[in-house]
């Protein structure tokens, strides 16, 4: 006989055992729990008494690390204290030179107050919204109208591009000195007109032609600009390169854009090496910072203006 039997002690007979389909998934979900539970005991025990090569590497690693930790933290104290110490020199020898606070990281983030905070009360949204998108409108038309000139400039000049090379390479915003205007002589400490843009470099840096032009002077001389060099580009437009060293090029020669022509010096009234450069159209004074956007991008050139502008002291 097949099956199973049990003695039903009421009737002192054996029965035949019969199971629901529920009797038979409670007993195999018992059975599953109780092998998954030995399964994680079975891992658990095998993970505290035996480690992997990877695992036995991350405790490696990790020892190390707590042991380096305290020295990293020591050497991180220690730069961060030379770092503030070379900040406040900073500032003092810019303060020294310039009679003014060192530069921002990012000094056209200033040009935010043209349009006031970004945080500002919904109530107000609006109109600051409206006033920011009118500032916006006349800028852009400002744009256009000068790209109108500049193409019609152009177009007269028969296509012959005005000096728009930086005469320096890589040249940065924290770079830049005194643009034109009255500036604060180093020397004398009085307002006098400042014609060019003051460019800090250090001393021996090449200086390049910022356009193909012919070499109208040469100048050696230790006072005033000190030793200069002129190009003529045509079109009415003249450079000139002061306080330089290392002349490279003479009176009467044509050289390329982007072609050397000296080195940066201090030759002159020059209160620090750096690169005095001009811009004359026509025989007047132009702002050469106006010429330099074709060397930089959008964001390096307003941090430029900003820094020509905001400089109070030349530098010769």
């Amino acid at each position: 006989m097949g099956g199973q039997y049990e003695f039903d002690k009421e009737s002192f007979r054996f029965r035949k055992v019969t199971r629901s389909i529920w009797s038979f998934v409670k007993k195999a979900v018992a059975w599953f729990s109780v092998s998954v539970s030995m399964a994680v005991v079975i891992y658990l025990v095998f993970a505290a008494f035996f480690s992997t090569d990877t695992e036995k590497q991350l405790r490696r690693e990790n020892r190390l690390f707590e042991q380096m930790y305290p020295e990293m933290r020591r050497r991180a104290s220690l730069v961060g204290d030379v770092v503030e110490d070379l900040s406040r020199r900073d500032d003092e020898i810019y303060e020294q030179i310039f009679h003014a606070g060192a530069p921002m990281v990012n000094p056209s983030s200033s040009f935010d107050m043209v349009f006031g905070s970004d945080s500002i009360p919904d109530k107000d949204l609006v109109e600051y919204t409206w006033q920011k998108a009118e500032s916006l409108s006349r800028e852009a038309s400002r744009t256009e109208e000068n790209f109108l000139r500049t193409f019609a400039a152009l177009s007269a000049s028969r296509g012959k591009l005005p000096p728009m090379r930086a005469p320096l390479e890589g040249i940065t915003y924290a770079r830049i000195g005194a643009g034109t205007g009255e500036k604060l002589n180093p020397f004398y400490k009085v307002m006098t007109r400042h014609d060019g843009l003051d460019i800090i470099a250090p001393q021996g840096e090449k200086v390049y032609a910022s356009a193909a032009g012919t070499v109208r002077d040469v100048i050696r001389d230790g006072k005033g600009l000190g030793n200069v060099v002129e190009i003529d580009h045509g079109n009415g437009y003249v450079t000139r390169y002061a306080h330089l060293s290392d002349i490279v090029v003479m009176k009467g020669q044509r050289v390329p854009a982007g072609k050397q022509i000296a080195k940066v010096g201090i030759s002159g009234n020059s209160f620090a090496p750096h690169l005095h450069y001009e811009v004359l159209h026509d025989g007047q004074p132009a702002d050469p910072t106006a010429y330099l956007f074709a060397s930089l991008s959008p964001q390096a050139y307003a941090d430029m203006i900003y820094m020509s502008i905001s400089t109070g002291q030349s530098l010769d």
